[in-house]
Parts: C-alpha cells; structure tokens; sequence
C-alpha cells in the first residue's frame, strides 16, 4: 500500500514537471514569425524594439537573482563588444528595481538594459521563467529561443550572428 503511495506521489509530481517543462518550448509559436515589440522606459534607461528593426538583436530576459542569468551575463556582454553590429536588449523583471539598480552598478554592465516592473515585455513572449533569448532578425522576425545559461561567444553562435547581420 505504502508503495502504491509513493509511486503515485513519485508519477503526480512527474506529471507536475512534464507540464511545467511545456511552458518552456524551444520552438516557440513566435519563431518565424513577427517579434513582439514593445518600448520600455525605467527612468534610467530606455528601450523601443520597433526602433531597432534593421539590426539583428539579442533579446535577453534576465533577472539579477537569477543564478543562470549571472552565469550567462559576462558572455552577453562580450559578445556585445565582439559583434557591435548586434544590438543585445537585457530586460530585467521580476525583482526590485533597487536591486536592479544596484546589480548594474556593482558589475559594470554595459549591455543596454531596461527594467520592466509590470513585466509586459516578457508576457509578450510567454517567457516567465528566466533566463530566455530571443534571436530577432533584421527585419523583426524571431529566428531562435533559447533557455537557460548560454555561451554567447562559442563560435558556432558567433558564425550564426554573423550570417544574420550580413
């Protein structure tokens, strides 16, 4: 009996992860497919996506309590310095905007950043769970999705980039 228990607890919470994982697709309805555009302005810093069609960006949702999105950010910001052609937007959500704050300053980042209180730009592309890019063409259009910590600078990634902004 107690077995029958702990494998029905063992197969919910399964379940539970299956669901979850779902959430998280790597081809997301979005690739192919115009990218949602939204502008943010945190008093600070200001973004407007429809502003940068024309280039290829990086769109990177992060959060500074975020261990994976700490992991992947000094990649992030060299391969900013790598390819300047490449506009890389790091939207920050989820937490406070002091700690925001206080995470730019402490590690020099020099990425162009904007803090997104109310979340909108992250619902825009169903992405709640951090951290997730987005590779948008030059003509607005989503051309990848990927989750969790990456290595912006490999050179498979760097050659891809490069094709794009040709």
């Amino acid at each position: 009996m107690m077995r029958r228990t702990m494998r029905s607890g063992l197969l919910a919470i399964l379940g539970c992860a299956l669901i979850t994982g779902c959430d998280r697709d790597a081809r997301p309805r979005q690739i192919g497919n115009p990218a949602p555009v939204f502008a943010l302005n945190d008093g600070q810093h200001s973004v407007d996506l429809a502003q940068l069609r024309g280039k290829v960006v990086i769109l990177n949702f992060w959060a500074s309590w975020c261990a994976p999105c700490i992991e992947e950010m000094p990649s992030l910001m060299a391969l900013q310095h790598q390819l300047p052609q490449i506009q890389i937007v790091a939207v920050d959500s989820g937490e406070d905007f002091s700690q925001y704050q206080s995470y730019i300053l402490q590690h020099h980042i020099d990425l162009m950043t904007v803090f997104d209180q109310n979340q909108t730009s992250n619902a825009l592309y169903g992405s709640f769970r951090f951290p997730e890019t987005y590779i948008i063409d030059k003509q607005g259009i989503v051309r990848r999705k990927m989750i969790g910590a990456q290595e912006f600078t490999s050179p498979d990634f760097i050659n891809y980039l490069k094709k794009l902004a040709s």
